[in-house]
Formats: structure tokens, sequence, C-alpha cells
């Protein structure tokens, strides 16, 4: 007899008055929510049904909601979590995030016997670290042992931009990647000939294991820091050739105009993390930064592109 489906639901609570934006969070991940906002139960109590209502429910503090996903222990709820952590944080909301379904002690083991060896591209196989793996001719291996950072490749913005950068990286060139999670974009960028990358996170943890992936791959040309985007990214002599974020779509919007400061005259920068319904918006900010799209990609609802850096964006003008 085939083995029922494990979930697990990862709940996610916050002021009541985030509930929306952290729903929209949530559904790029399933659209089926769970949603737990007794905000306007006021009006509930008042009415007809009011003598009717649980007492749970009318003790419930109203300036708290939730917003719950179920995800398949074979779609990896780690890194669920970890992509929902990651958007979340880029917010600036205040939350906590709780799974219900696997014990404490399973929780960061009982997605891995379903990480497997992926193929982003052409040549880049992103591996488990757990995984034996033989690299055939031309293929180019990348370790991953996430832990709770977001990057193992399973998700379809990771292979996105991963994708990407198997067209754009020439050798020697210098590499920025924003947000950086386990490291996964600038680990590959340096095994696939980059001579430099600086790659960065808002969350320590993820720097944490974005250095430890980087040693596990014997990248020492990976630099891995803390920013709040490019609050702290040092300049590169002459700019960085490829930046790299794989953010989230208001974010890039806010980054636009700062980035080509950063990059090489004729940069190359890589985005995604973004839904395809909110493509056109962030591309078109894009664009009135001085900034013109040469490749873009699809993939389940998401999208990335690859623009590069006009001669005189609105910034340098």
């Amino acid at each position: 007899m085939k083995e029922p489906k494990k979930w697990v639901q990862l709940k996610v609570t916050c002021n009541a008055r985030d509930t929306d934006l952290v729903s929209g969070v949530m559904s790029m991940v399933d659209n089926g929510l769970m949603i737990e906002d007794y905000s306007d139960v006021e009006s509930i109590i008042n009415g007809v049904y009011g003598e009717l209502i649980d007492e749970s429910i009318l003790n419930a503090d109203r300036s708290v909601a939730s917003v719950s996903v179920f995800v398949p222990l074979v779609k990896s709820p780690a890194e669920s979590e970890a992509f929902i952590r990651k958007q979340l944080d880029e917010t600036g909301i205040r939350y906590t995030v709780e799974h219900i379904g696997v014990s404490e002690e399973d929780w960061a083991d009982s997605w891995k016997q379903y990480y497997k060896p992926i193929k982003t591209g052409k040549r880049l196989v992103i591996v488990p670290l757990w995984e034996s793996y033989k690299p055939k001719d031309g293929e180019t291996v990348v370790l991953m042992d996430p832990g709770m950072a977001f990057g193992t490749g399973t998700h379809e913005t990771t292979r996105l931009c991963a994708s990407l950068l198997e067209s754009y990286i020439s050798p020697g060139c210098k590499v920025l990647d924003v947000g950086c999670g386990s490291g996964i974009l600038a680990i590959s960028a340096s095994k696939l000939g980059a001579g430099s990358c600086f790659a960065c996170d808002i969350d320590p943890v993820a720097v944490k294991v974005a250095r430890e992936n980087a040693d596990i791959n014997s990248t020492p040309n990976v630099t891995c820091a803390v920013s709040d985007l490019l609050k702290h990214v040092p300049a590169a002599e002459g700019g960085y050739d490829v930046v790299v974020a794989n953010i989230v779509a208001d974010i890039i919007i806010r980054m636009s105009p700062d980035v080509g400061r950063f990059m090489s005259e004729n940069g190359i920068l890589i985005v995604s993390g973004i839904i395809d319904v909110r493509a056109a918006e962030v591309t078109d900010v894009l664009r009135s930064d001085g900034f013109i799209v040469e490749t873009e990609r699809y993939e389940n609802g998401w999208y990335a592109a690859a623009l590069k850096k006009g001669r005189c964006s609105q910034k340098e003008k």
C-alpha cells in the first residue's frame, strides 16, 4: 500500500495589520492558506450569531493574526521556511514562525531524504553534502549543506538565477550576490570561473551558513558578510561585473536606483524572487533607472531576468 503523504504546517504569527503582507509571502509557497485573524470579531459578537461564538475566540488577542501554509515533506519544508523568513526579514516586520507536524529534533533532517542532486542549467549540478555524485563530462558540482538558510537549488528562483549565471559569468569577473542565503549563487559563480565574489545577507545565520558552504566547496574567493542590501557592500575596482539579487520584488525596486553605481560600465544585473504577475512592474522600474532587459525566464509562476547596465543610468545623470 502506498505510504500516505506527510505534511508540515508552517505557521507565521504577526501583528494583525500585517496579515495581508504575510499572506502574500506565504502564497509564494502555496496558495492554500489558513488565516486566523480575530481583528473583526467585534462585529460578529454584536450580530445575531454572537452568542454562538466559542469562548476561546472571544478571549483571543485581536491584535495578533497567524497565517499557515501546509508543505509536503517531499517539497522540503525547511527550504520553504527559510524562503518565508528571507522574504519577511526584508520587509522589516515582526513575526514568529513555528512548524507543526514534525518533531523539533527531526526538523532539520526530515527533508534531507528528498533532497537529491539537481541540475540547474547546462553545467551546474547542486549536490547535497550527504549525497555522492559522479559528475559527467562538462558538469560543475556545487556542494550544499543549507541548514536553515534559503538556497538548495530546489526552489525555482534559485534554479533560474543559477542558469543565468552560466550565461553571464566570464573568467576572472567580479560578482556581488545580494541576499545570498546559503551562498549557493556566489559559490556557483566562483565555480564557473569568477575571480572574486562578495556575498551578503541581512541574516547573520545565513551568512554563517554561506561561509561554511564556501569552505566546503574550497572557494576562498567567496567573501561573506552581513549587510542590509547594499549598505555595507565594498566598492570593487572598476565595479562588479555581475550582480545577482534573488530576493523579492519590492526590495529589488527599492535597490534599483542605487545598484548601478556598484557595477562596471557594461555590468549585468540578474534578479529573481519575483512572481510572474509583478515582472513588468519590476522591469519598468529597472528600465527607468537605466537598465536594459537582455534575457527573461519563467518557471512555475516565477520570473527571472538578466539586465545590462546602460551607459547612463538615472542615478548618474
